[in-house]
């Protein structure tokens, strides 16, 4: 059975009987969109434990972990029974969207990833933040701002067409495009109808 495809912004009048568990969820997205922020917001409202990849990817000095022994983290962190787990690193996303019941896809603004991201610098200048492995201090970027800038046309579709398949596989894929639908779907973790609709065809579109 297909799993469902929401957007925050969008009610279903008719929400099924059934809903899939949250017990394994995956947050995606640009740069600066709030995936760590929400992650942490999700771990305290279901009790999950919360994984920043950042954090175990970069090593003191802002080294990178080599690809090999970077999977073999990734593996043995999807085997856990229960997390929240933010982060892109596209090599291992389909071992991570195969793993997962939930799919948080922030499809945030470029500019509204831009103000957080140099409020960030701002604000941990020279020090490591609370989701980044020691060692590792806040640092101006040109190239992570264009990444940002070109993340809708680079990236954005390749993950809109993941986030089809993890659907057609039965995963809940929900696709936040503003601080109201992310508050919309805070609220949902509280209840037992989340909100429904159809956002591919809405974030396919925008």
């Amino acid at each position: 059975m297909p799993g469902a495809f929401v957007h925050a912004g969008v009610a279903n009048p008719t929400p099924p009987a059934h809903h899939p568990p949250v017990q394994r969820v995956l947050l995606i997205g640009p740069g600066g969109a709030g995936k760590s922020t929400l992650a942490r917001e999700i771990g305290t409202a279901r009790a999950l434990p919360v994984i920043h990849l950042d954090a175990l990817y970069w090593r003191d000095g802002w080294v990178p972990t080599p690809d090999e022994a970077w999977e073999v983290i990734v593996r043995a962190l999807v085997a856990r029974p229960a997390w929240v787990l933010d982060g892109n690193f596209g090599g291992t996303l389909p071992l991570r969207l195969a793993a997962c019941d939930t799919v948080i896809y922030l499809d945030q603004s470029p500019w509204r990833c831009t103000a957080r991201v140099v409020r960030r610098w701002v604000t941990y200048r020279g020090r490591s933040r609370p989701d980044m492995a020691p060692g590792c201090p806040e640092r101006p970027s040109a190239e992570f701002l264009r990444w940002i800038w070109r993340y809708r046309a680079t990236r954005r579709p390749r993950v809109l067409a993941a986030l089809a398949a993890a659907r057609a596989n039965g995963k809940t894929v929900h696709v936040l495009r503003s601080p109201r639908d992310v508050r919309g779907f805070l609220a949902s973790l509280g209840s037992h109808a989340p909100p429904d609709g159809n956002a591919l065809a809405h974030a396919r579109d925008s």
